[in-house]
């Protein structure tokens, strides 16, 4: 471990990996980025370019679902770069990066909360589901997710701009949020805002697709693909709850590995916030037939020319 003295009164512990670790770290982090953000981009760009889902509430959250998961994934890539070239960056920046990767993680699980209940009304009341699910109320409901991630994050910068020095902001760190957000009670905020949105997705996760798997077994034409569907979309949605428990796990997995905590770090940032960003287009993409049928002709025609 070094001890890296960004300024008079500020010290970052750090741990530093060889330069062969940092390398293929960076090298499995960059591949896997680049190759899930393009398979999202093609279906980005697919649906984008087809007016028949840009009408569809369902394939709005969807969209807005994977550009968030784009965007989590060059905010991690970006910073874990950064993180072995540079080693540290300036505090103003730090706070930047972290601010925007904080909104996209809060995002997501909120945004498969809200696609649990848009699935509950087409199956539960098929009669009202255009009525209840337009596309104006979508959007609407898309800025009420992203106002929720500033509840979540803006006090904490608030704190943080009244609370510490200028010193500070002109100085250096490594680039973790517990270092820029240090106060301690908004590691208790963050804990406490982390458990408040896991209580309310899991309750929605339970309440819709248990009466999704309710009303599937009355239908029975519909059971087997809605059964299907619950069980994919609750296994993305447990994917995306790891997001909150990520400092749970990483602290005590350190606590026990101490002398691993390189390894252990990025281990549980690719499982927790890499890995769960290919199920979107496997659930959703591959699976739908009609977004299917566009995204072949498209490769066809990239094929072609």
């Amino acid at each position: 471990m070094n001890l890296l003295n960004t300024s008079v009164n500020f010290t970052t512990p750090v741990y530093r990996d060889t330069l062969q670790t940092a390398a293929l770290k960076n090298v499995i982090t960059v591949v896997l980025c680049i190759s899930i953000n393009y398979v999202n981009g093609t279906l980005v760009h697919t649906i984008r370019n087809h007016q028949v889902f840009n009408s569809n509430p369902r394939y709005i959250l969807y969209i807005h679902l994977v550009i968030n998961d784009m965007i989590l994934l060059i905010m991690f890539t970006l910073l874990q770069v950064l993180s072995y070239i540079m080693f540290t960056l300036d505090v103003s920046l730090c706070i930047v990066l972290q601010m925007v990767a904080i909104f996209v993680n809060l995002n997501n699980p909120l945004t498969l909360a809200i696609m649990a209940v848009e699935c509950y009304i087409a199956i539960c009341f098929p009669l009202r589901h255009t009525q209840i699910c337009t596309v104006k109320k979508t959007y609407v409901v898309i800025g009420l997710i992203w106002a929720l991630g500033a509840l979540s994050i803006i006090p904490d910068l608030f704190v943080t701009l009244t609370t510490e020095s200028i010193e500070f902001f002109n100085s250096r760190v490594f680039c973790l949020r517990e270092n820029v957000f240090r106060a301690p009670y908004l590691t208790v905020k963050r804990d406490v805002s982390n458990t408040v949105f896991l209580v309310i997705v899991w309750f929605t996760l339970f309440y819709t697709y248990f009466r999704i798997l309710f009303t599937a077994k009355a239908a029975a034409a519909d059971a087997k693909k809605a059964r299907n569907t619950v069980l994919l979309h609750g296994f993305q949605l447990l994917l995306c709850m790891l997001n909150y428990v990520f400092n749970i796990v990483l602290a005590g997995l350190t606590y026990f590995f101490p002398k691993d905590v390189l390894a252990i770090r990025f281990a549980v940032a690719i499982f927790i916030q890499i890995l769960p960003r290919l199920i979107s287009p496997l659930i959703y993409g591959l699976r739908d037939k009609m977004l299917m049928k566009y995204l072949k002709r498209y490769i066809s025609l990239i094929d072609l020319s």
